[in-house]
């Protein structure tokens, strides 16, 4: 794995161990496919997922009349997640930076959005800014997280990215439409056709185990957006936040929030390029890795052929 941290290579090591006898085709290589992917997709949402599990928790058992406002647990517990990754080596130091950056913005959005009125949070506790608690800007920084983590847990390479500073301006003109649709046109249709334009030929190469699938980026693109959106679901059911058509009673969220967590999604990956600049597949077409390769060999023979 591409730029690993120090667990995450000695978890790898272990890994290979473990499978090197694994067999090569047939159902059992398939589900041995199928579980490291999971695996993986699990380990690449860690923060997402330790952060979403407070958020229920503090829904069902958080005392009404506790001293710390609830927001205010929510944010400390935001605080000592993102510590115990950095303590524990589960990210490195330049991907704090992406993370930064996605807290940050997102703050930015979430200031402005409360103040319009687009969704609400618990007037409770003082670890707040205006109307928007803390933690909130640890949600944007949880899909950051998972956006770097996947990248290098997968080696993901593409072919055909388009020039990333067309990238960074359709991503800034998002951003904008964020904020000014508010009060002019909605543009979101048009970026939405100049996303699709930018990154209709790109395909995305992800190293499973053996296995290195790929799938046009659009594609990939979708299937986070809907995985985000069923995350907000569940956070929404919680309380974290409302909408003004759940004031009255919870229900799921608008199928229309998609196009906006698509759109998310190409600011989240502008962002990370920022930090991994989009690589080309070390090998379009890698064979399976061969049973007797070791760790060290299956890595410096990527190096070489990068």
């Amino acid at each position: 794995m591409r730029n690993s941290t120090p667990l995450e290579r000695r978890i790898d090591a272990v890994a290979h161990i473990l499978l090197r006898d694994a067999s090569e085709r047939g159902v059992r290589a398939g589900l041995v496919e199928f579980a490291v992917f999971v695996l993986k997709q699990a380990w690449a949402c860690v923060f997402g997922a330790a952060l979403l599990v407070v958020i229920v928790a503090a829904r069902l058992w958080y005392p009404e009349d506790a001293v710390l406002a609830r927001n205010d647990f929510l944010t400390i517990a935001a605080v000592v997640i993102q510590a115990l990754m950095l303590v524990f080596r589960l990210e490195t130091g330049r991907e704090l930076w992406v993370i930064v950056l996605f807290h940050l913005t997102g703050t930015a959005m979430e200031l402005f959005k409360t103040d319009v009125g687009s969704w609400a949070y618990a007037a409770d506790g003082v670890l707040r800014i205006g109307g928007v608690p803390l933690f909130s800007g640890f949600m944007y920084a949880a899909v950051g997280s998972y956006m770097v983590r996947v990248y290098r847990l997968f080696d993901l390479g593409f072919t055909r990215y388009p020039p990333r500073w067309l990238t960074v301006i359709v991503a800034a003109g998002i951003y904008v439409n964020f904020f000014t649709h508010h009060y002019w046109y909605d543009l979101r249709w048009v970026l939405l056709a100049a996303v699709a334009v930018l990154w209709l030929r790109t395909t995305m190469y992800a190293r499973i185990w053996r296995k290195v699938i790929r799938m046009p980026q659009l594609a990939a693109f979708a299937g986070v957006a809907l995985f985000i959106y069923l995350a907000e679901n569940v956070g929404t059911w919680a309380g974290a936040w409302t909408y003004p058509d759940q004031v009255e009673a919870w229900h799921p969220v608008s199928i229309t929030k998609l196009v906006s967590w698509f759109l998310l999604m190409i600011i989240s990956v502008v962002l990370v390029t920022l930090v991994y600049p989009p690589r080309p597949p070390a090998r379009p077409n890698l064979p399976d890795v061969a049973e007797s390769g070791s760790v060290a060999e299956i890595r410096s023979d990527r190096d070489a052929s990068s």
